[in-house]
């Protein structure tokens, strides 16, 4: 193979190699408009994508800079756990809510961008609910709110 061949080859390799993890962390998933129900009878709606494997899990939203209001990522899991949560390549400033197996939202934290410290739910829960930061806040939803439980609950 002469010298100019082999470059190209080379550059496409390294192309290849750069490209597909970037691609594959833009993928979006399925969504899904999820209702907010809070304790003065109001309610809130959000467009969420829906990560349910564990591959899903673990990307959330790594790599991701552009989350607009009204919209998260909620993540389902087959049993009810102690969850916790990191921001590794999450470039994103993160509010993240612990909800039960019954909706009950248990716990609301703010996340902090491409942070390692561990974001703990305080018991044991089913979802966790990603947003941008302050959105849980400026949608006047607070712990004790609940997810109104209307879509397939199943995790993968």
């Amino acid at each position: 193979m002469n010298m100019k061949k082999n470059s190209r080859v080379i550059f496409g390799v390294i192309m290849i190699a750069v490209l597909v993890p970037f691609e594959a962390c833009a993928k979006k998933l399925q969504t899904q408009t999820l209702t907010l129900k809070k304790n003065d009878g109001g309610a809130v709606q959000i467009t969420a994508e829906m990560a349910r494997t564990e591959d899903e899990r673990n990307n959330g939203y790594m790599r991701r800079k552009n989350i607009p209001d009204g919209t998260g990522m909620l993540f389902l899991f087959d049993r009810d756990q102690m969850l916790s949560f990191w921001m590794k390549n999450t470039p994103t400033p993160l509010s993240i809510a612990f909800i039960d197996s019954q909706g009950r939202i248990r716990d609301i934290f703010d996340m902090t961008p491409y942070s390692l410290a561990n974001v703990n739910s305080t018991v044991n829960v089913r979802y966790a609910l990603e947003v941008p930061q302050g959105w849980f806040a400026r949608a006047g939803i607070k712990t004790g709110d609940m997810l109104v439980l209307n879509f397939d609950t199943r995790a993968e």
